[in-house]
C-alpha cells in the first residue's frame, strides 16, 4: 500500500483545508482548529517529510501540490501559511475545481528579492541551508525568531511556534532542503492573473519575511483579491492575534 499523508478532520460546514509553512508542522494549528472548526469542516495534515508525514517524499512544488490533492476533499477552501501559500495558491492554479476560495496568511507569490520586489535577501536562505546541515535545532530556532520578530508577543509566539515543532517527529532534511528551494525559486506573480477564486491576502505589519511594501503592489495588479493587515502582529497573526484572525477569515468565507 502507498504511505499517505497524515490527514486529519473535524467539525462540520464547508471544507476548509490548512497548509502549515516551512520548518513546521501541523501543531501550529492547535488553538486554530478549535475555533474555525466549530463553523467548518476543517482538514489538516503534515506535508511531505515533515512531522508524522515523514515517511513520504516529494520533489517538487507540483509533486507536493499532487500528493495533497489525493487526499483533500473534492472541493474545499484552501488556507495556507508562509510556505503553505505558495502550495494553497500553485493548487488553486491546478486544479482550480478543487480550490473554491483561497486565503494565503503572511506569505508571498515571490519570497525572494528580485528586482523591483521586496523580499528576504538571498544571504539569509544561504545561510539558513549552510546551517541546516550543521545543526537543525539552532537553524530552526533562529527560523522562529525571524518569524517573532517585531511581535509584541514575540516570547510567546516563539514558545508555541517552537512546542508545535517539537510536538511532532523532526522533519527530514530533503524536505526542508526543498522548502528552501521553492522559497529562493518559485515565483507565482506572472500566474497570479488566471486565479478564478476569491482570494483574500492576510499579512503582519511587523513581517521581518514577507514585506508589507508587496500588499499595495498585489492590491493594485489583483484588484480582484482582498487584504488585511494585522497591525501588530509579525508572521504568525493566527498565534499572537488569534481571535482577530478568526474573525477576519470567518468573515471573508462566509
Amino acid at each position: 500500500m502507498t504511505a499517505q499523508l497524515d490527514w486529519h478532520s473535524e467539525g462540520q460546514g464547508h471544507d476548509l483545508v490548512l497548509i502549515h509553512g516551512w520548518g513546521m508542522n501541523v501543531g501550529v494549528w492547535q488553538d486554530v482548529i478549535p475555533m474555525l472548526s466549530q463553523h467548518y469542516r476543517v482538514h489538516w495534515c503534515d506535508l511531505p517529510g515533515y512531522g508524522d508525514s515523514g515517511a513520504i517524499i516529494a520533489t517538487s512544488l507540483d509533486e507536493i501540490v499532487a500528493q495533497l490533492l489525493v487526499q483533500a476533499p473534492a472541493e474545499a477552501i484552501w488556507l495556507g501559511w508562509s510556505l503553505g501559500g505558495i502550495i494553497a495558491t500553485q493548487a488553486a492554479l491546478i486544479a482550480p475545481q478543487r480550490v473554491t476560495q483561497l486565503i494565503t496568511v503572511a506569505s508571498s507569490p515571490c519570497f525572494m528579492a528580485r528586482t523591483e520586489w521586496v523580499g528576504i535577501q538571498p544571504r539569509v536562505l544561504a545561510n539558513f541551508q549552510t546551517q541546516l546541515v550543521a545543526d537543525f535545532a539552532i537553524t530552526i530556532e533562529r527560523f522562529l525568531t525571524l518569524q517573532a520578530l517585531g511581535s509584541r508577543t514575540a516570547k510567546e509566539d516563539i514558545r508555541q511556534l517552537k512546542a508545535a515543532v517539537l510536538s511532532r517527529p523532526q522533519p527530514q532534511l530533503a524536505a526542508l532542503t526543498l522548502g528552501l528551494t521553492l522559497l529562493e525559486n518559485v515565483d507565482l506573480r506572472p500566474s497570479l492573473n488566471a486565479l478564478s477564486q476569491p482570494w483574500l491576502r492576510l499579512y503582519g505589519r511587523l513581517d521581518a519575511l514577507v514585506p508589507i511594501k508587496t500588499e499595495p503592489v498585489l492590491s493594485a495588479q489583483y484588484p480582484q483579491s482582498k487584504s488585511y493587515i494585522f497591525a501588530d502582529a509579525s508572521h504568525a497573526p493566527f498565534i499572537s492575534h488569534l481571535n482577530e484572525f478568526i474573525t477576519v477569515v470567518t468573515d471573508f468565507i462566509d
